[in-house]
């Protein structure tokens, strides 16, 4: 089963690094954005193909809680991970209440982002 994932990150390197990381696992990348303003538009027009949003917290045009909030407004059985610092455990607990599914910490290995995804849909 091929998983749809949409990439949401202000840093190009990070999006390259998150797609790199599903380069051999049967996923398709469905979109990238680079703000959260972005990443609900893009969750508009391919929501039934996204599975996981991976979702940075801090970004301009509206940030990762606000985009996390809007996108479960629209499909409340959305899966969105965060991606964000170590040092965003105040703005975590607000995506926690926006319904953020989980988290990851950056930087983080292939194999624990894959294990993240792997996690909340199953």
């Amino acid at each position: 089963m091929a998983v749809g994932i949409l990439i949401v990150d202000d840093s190009g390197y990070m999006r390259n690094r998150l797609r790199a990381a599903f380069d051999d696992d049967g996923v398709t990348i469905v979109g990238e954005a680079e703000n959260g303003a972005d990443a609900v538009k893009l969750y508009k027009q391919h929501e039934h193909e996204i599975d996981v949003v991976l979702m940075d917290i801090v970004m301009r045009k509206a940030n990762g809680v606000k985009a996390t909030a809007a996108i479960k407004q629209i499909d409340a059985n959305s899966t969105v991970l965060m991606v964000t610092s170590v040092g965003q455990k105040e703005k975590m607990k607000l995506a926690a209440k926006a319904g953020a599914d989980g988290y990851v910490t950056k930087p983080f290995e292939d194999d624990e982002i894959r294990q993240a995804v792997n996690a909340v849909i199953a």
